[in-house]
């Protein structure tokens, strides 16, 4: 049997296109997300998104990772955006069909959620989660921005939004994203492709994107995880996962890495360019959580 992830896109379109008619139809009986992973981009989200997304407690939107509503779809309504999710009562029965509804599982109820990368970075997103989700938990999985950044520029490259080389990339980015975030706010509906697919080093200035994330839903809902210890430690770090979002204790047969671009190292004088200007910021995180970043904890930078 072929699975979701491996079908022919022509499949995953009409799949995405029945999808939504029908989701629209159905929209008043869907779940809305419980939790979300709100970022960062090239951080390690896909990894973490499979990994929950096999929790047998876990729901997911059909035919997505995100549905980027938040960000670049928000003027599609709730009612589009819910249509993405599963009918409660079939996720109910999925949980009880794999043994999750009670015993040690405490009558575990299914969890819906979804993934974007942008959501957490994006100016208008954290505050419409925030306003059409009251009580979702979200989970900012964060990497060393320097290696991010340097990542994010080889997947724009590769997905063809960017033509530039890195170094000429780094020197063009405050022109790029000049006036948009103010354009973002003026007009709800506009996307921007330059703070989408242009914001290397913006993206990684962690500390701002987290204490705006803090003061909008509470520390207690905001769980920040290091890329760098789910890939070197995954099962104490997927357990510490579960146990924010009050879901049983449950292991994936492996954890498995997606969506990593083999490529030439980082020159030196660009990794030292970017670690100089993420000091600041990095040091401003440390404080707001009250430990060092992973990058620096770990001493991989």
């Amino acid at each position: 049997m072929i699975s979701r992830r491996d079908a022919p896109q022509w499949v995953k379109e009409a799949g995405r296109a029945a999808t939504r008619a029908g989701g629209r139809l159905t929209s008043g009986a869907r779940m809305l997300p419980d939790f979300l992973l709100v970022g960062t981009q090239r951080g390690g989200t896909t990894s973490l998104f499979r990994a929950l997304a096999a929790h047998p407690a876990t729901v997911q939107p059909n035919f997505h990772k995100g549905v980027h509503y938040f960000d670049v779809n928000y003027p599609r309504g709730l009612a589009w955006y819910r249509g993405h999710f599963p009918i409660r009562p079939l996720a109910e029965r999925r949980v009880a069909s794999a043994g999750l509804a009670g015993g040690e599982a405490g009558g575990a109820a299914p969890l819906a959620f979804e993934s974007a990368g942008y959501y957490m970075h994006h100016p208008l997103a954290p505050e419409r989660i925030a306003r059409d989700l009251p009580g979702v938990k979200l989970i900012a999985l964060l990497r060393d921005p320097v290696v991010r950044a340097y990542s994010a520029h080889k997947h724009e490259l590769a997905r063809g939004f960017e033509t530039e080389p890195f170094e000429r990339a780094l020197d063009l980015e405050p022109e790029r994203l000049a006036g948009e975030v103010d354009r973002i706010k003026a007009d709800p509906a506009y996307v921007s492709h330059s703070h989408r697919h242009h914001s290397y080093v913006d993206r990684g200035q962690y500390a701002d994107q987290i204490e705006r994330l803090f003061e909008l839903f509470g520390r207690e809902r905001v769980l920040v995880v290091y890329a760098e210890d789910f890939f070197s430690e995954p099962e104490p770090c997927y357990d510490s996962i579960l146990d924010f979002l009050g879901l049983p204790r449950w292991r994936p047969a492996a954890f498995e890495r997606h969506n990593a671009r083999p490529g030439s190292p980082l020159p030196d004088h660009l990794h030292r360019r970017l670690a100089d200007h993420y000091a600041p910021y990095d040091d401003k995180l440390a404080a707001l959580l009250g430990a060092e970043p992973a990058w620096r904890r770990t001493g991989t930078r």
